[in-house]
């Protein structure tokens, strides 16, 4: 009896022992059917189709006026006034100088009077011939005085035509002394003051106009870049017909786009060789932050 005591006593911690591991191995159990399932992968797909991309170019720049005249005189003479602000927008017509235009009226109130001295005698000239052509025919007047009136007749006209030439050439003298703007622009320094003597046609320009508004962006494009891009179209990678093809954007110094487009006007077919670039031109419209 004493054996069987002891042994049951040996006996219930190992009892104890297998009812703890039972219940843990409930509890994996339990926590493993608890566990969710591995979740399905995703695939995803992309459709690749070819579509019409815009091959664009940046390319350094710089401004240039769109039309450029000197104004010089066309007949020697004195200044009288400088009729402009300078650095201001003038329009085209608007009188810059004024000649002293006392000499040039002289030569032409000149030439009027021998105009009207010319024509005066042709009506008695006109009549003399026209008697001699009435009695040669009755030998009243020898052959040599009519010759010689229809010669008179002939000198008397052909004064005319040069006294009319003397008189528009003296109008188109005096109309020079107002030297007009050629163009609309944006006129620069003047080299003259008022009293100044100036001759026609001078080396030295009086002033400089520019036209700023459209304005042209001169670009140079490496040749080569341009002889790529001629291969590429021909080729067949690449294609002109675009009606966007010839835009072009601009971005200033600051980094600030302009507002208005341009449009690619030319290529130059002169290549710089220094280095080794050609020359595209765009056309702008001025905008006011630009100048």
């Amino acid at each position: 009896m004493q054996f069987n005591e002891n042994f049951t006593q040996t006996l219930k911690p190992a009892v104890v022992l297998m009812v703890l591991l039972g219940i843990l191995l409930l509890a994996g159990c339990e926590r493993q059917e608890q566990a969710p399932p591995s979740p399905v992968p995703e695939v995803s797909t992309v459709t690749v189709k070819t579509q019409k991309v815009m091959l664009t170019t940046e390319l350094p720049g710089r401004t240039s006026a769109y039309r450029i005249a000197e104004i010089r005189p066309q007949v020697n003479g004195l200044i009288l006034k400088r009729l402009f602000t300078e650095g201001s927008d003038i329009k085209a017509g608007q009188v810059l100088y004024q000649i002293d235009p006392a000499p040039f009226q002289a030569v032409l109130d000149n030439a009027k009077a021998g105009l009207g001295r010319a024509e005066a005698n042709l009506p008695a000239i006109n009549l003399r011939v026209r008697r001699f052509k009435t009695l040669i025919a009755d030998k009243a007047v020898s052959q040599q005085d009519y010759d010689d009136a229809d010669a008179a007749l002939k000198q008397a006209i052909a004064e005319i035509k040069y006294w009319k030439a003397q008189v528009r050439t003296a109008h188109i003298n005096l109309g020079y002394c107002k030297v007009n703007a050629p163009i609309s622009g944006r006129i620069g320094r003047s080299s003259v003051t008022d009293g100044a003597i100036v001759t026609a046609y001078q080396p030295v320009a009086l002033a400089t106009i520019q036209q700023l508004d459209p304005i042209y962006v001169d670009v140079p494009q490496s040749t080569t870049e341009l002889l790529r891009l001629k291969r590429r179209l021909e080729d067949g990678r690449l294609k002109s017909h675009g009606t966007n093809q010839n835009k072009v954007k601009l971005t200033l110094e600051d980094g600030t786009a302009y507002p208005l487009e341009g449009m690619l006007q030319f290529s130059d077919v002169t290549v710089d060789p220094t280095t080794g670039s050609v020359i595209l031109s765009s056309q702008q419209v001025l905008l006011p932050a630009i100048v």
